[in-house]
């Protein structure tokens, strides 16, 4: 039996092996469990050393006060909506969770549905599966080259759409109010306002993190912004965009289309009326996979996990100011 015990109190993997595996080696036994609420993942988690959570929430403060021993909070992904970061720190509690497993995937997919809007493909699946042979259909379609991208953030995956997007030759924006032209000076990018993104771009794609001032800031006035050719891409987080908003800038034809990988509610409401409309790609929340991501990310967050429960400093510590609080090494 091992000297520690993490629960996990929710999760969709078809196996824990990878999970369980990394935690042995920390000494750390995995107990899991799809809780169906937080009453009982308190019961779940009350004497465990590390807690690990995916998507039940929230992880707050009453929850983290039924916790008798807890050594740390662990999320089982780049996000911390889940988790009230800032009760975990004043309760001296790590949280860690896993930043870096998915860049090339996320960016492949930005990338992929950019493409996918530019040249209509959906919009010409459908009409050849349906006895149409006219590329008129997907019309007009512009030259990659000319047009410009715009990114809403400029962190670490925008840094890998750009060399993509610019592999096919477009200009490339970029609005983050953390980063400054001499900042980016080695990339071919120019950081402007994000009202001058929005008029200036034909695809605007969004990358930057869901906090109170970006939850649904692309609305109805975001989308008056926009050319009516323009298409936008949603990888982020689904609430930075206003949906019903979105619906009626896409059926008065106030954007050209729109192809997103998160939504609001997910999964969403049966009868969402994005579901009718043929200039919308929808997906899965699926940007972030690939067998190799995967297998890396559950590797990742039970180290970080182990780590932190043996008393040893994480990489993907997400709340440093904790060291004021407990010491790892």
């Amino acid at each position: 039996m091992a000297k520690y015990r993490v629960a996990m109190i929710d999760y969709d993997y078809p196996t824990l092996d990878i999970v369980a595996n990394e935690l042995a080696k920390w000494d750390c036994d995995l107990d899991a469990k799809n809780c169906a609420n937080m009453e009982e993942a308190k019961a779940l988690a009350a004497d465990a050393d590390g807690v690990i959570c995916q998507k039940l929430g929230p992880v707050d403060g009453d929850f983290m006060d039924a916790l008798n021993k807890c050594r740390v909070i662990g999320r089982t992904g780049i996000g911390l909506d889940p988790i009230d970061v800032a009760a975990a720190t004043e309760r001296g509690i790590p949280v860690v969770h896993v930043p870096s497993y998915c860049e090339d995937e996320v960016a492949d997919h930005a990338m992929a549905l950019l493409l996918a809007c530019a040249r209509k493909i959906a919009v010409y699946d459908r009409s050849v599966k349906s006895g149409t042979w006219d590329f008129a259909v997907g019309a007009p379609i512009r030259r990659l080259s000319n047009c410009t991208l715009g990114l809403v953030g400029f962190g670490k995956i925008p840094r890998k759409v750009h060399p993509r997007a610019k592999g096919f030759g477009m200009t490339v924006l970029a609005a983050d109010p953390f980063v400054t032209q001499e900042q980016v000076k080695d990339f071919d990018v120019e950081i402007v306002p994000l009202d001058e993104l929005l008029e200036r771009s034909d695809f605007i794609s969004l990358h930057c993190p869901l906090v109170d001032d970006t939850k649904g800031f692309m609305n109805a006035a975001a989308f008056a912004k926009m050319k009516k050719s323009a298409f936008l891409i949603n990888t982020a987080r689904g609430p930075l965009v206003n949906e019903e908003d979105l619906v009626a800038a896409l059926k008065a034809g106030e954007i050209a289309g729109a192809a997103l990988d998160v939504r609001v509610s997910e999964p969403p409401e049966p009868g969402s009326p994005l579901n009718d409309l043929d200039n919308v790609i929808l997906a899965p929340h699926a940007g972030y996979y690939s067998v190799e991501s995967l297998e890396a990310l559950q590797i990742l967050f039970a180290r970080y996990t182990g780590q932190v429960v043996c008393g040893k400093k994480p990489d993907g510590l997400a709340n440093p100011k904790v060291l004021e609080k407990v010491k790892l090494e």
